[in-house]
C-alpha cells in the first residue's frame, strides 16, 4: 500500500483552513447581532444597527452558501 502523503497534507491544510475560516465568519455573525442587541438596549449607535445586523445576516448567508456546497460535493 502506497500512501501519497503530499495530497494528504494538502487535504488536511485545506480542511483546516476552510473550517478554521467558516467558524470565524460564524463568529463575525454573532458579534454582529450582539452588537445590535447592545445598541437596541440604548448601548450603542442606531445608525450602526443596521449595519451590523446586515453584516452579521450576510456571514450566516455565507456560512449557509459553504455548508450547501460542502453537501453539494458530496452527493455530486
Amino acid at each position: 500500500m502506497h500512501i501519497d502523503w503530499a495530497a494528504l497534507g494538502s487535504v488536511f491544510g485545506v480542511s483546516l483552513a476552510v473550517t478554521v475560516g467558516l467558524v470565524g465568519l460564524f463568529t463575525l455573525g454573532i458579534v454582529g447581532l450582539t452588537k445590535r442587541e447592545a445598541a437596541a438596549s440604548g448601548a450603542g449607535d442606531p445608525g450602526s444597527t443596521a449595519v451590523a445586523r446586515t453584516g452579521a445576516y450576510a456571514c450566516f448567508a455565507l456560512c449557509a452558501a459553504a455548508v450547501a456546497y460542502g453537501i453539494f460535493l458530496i452527493v455530486a
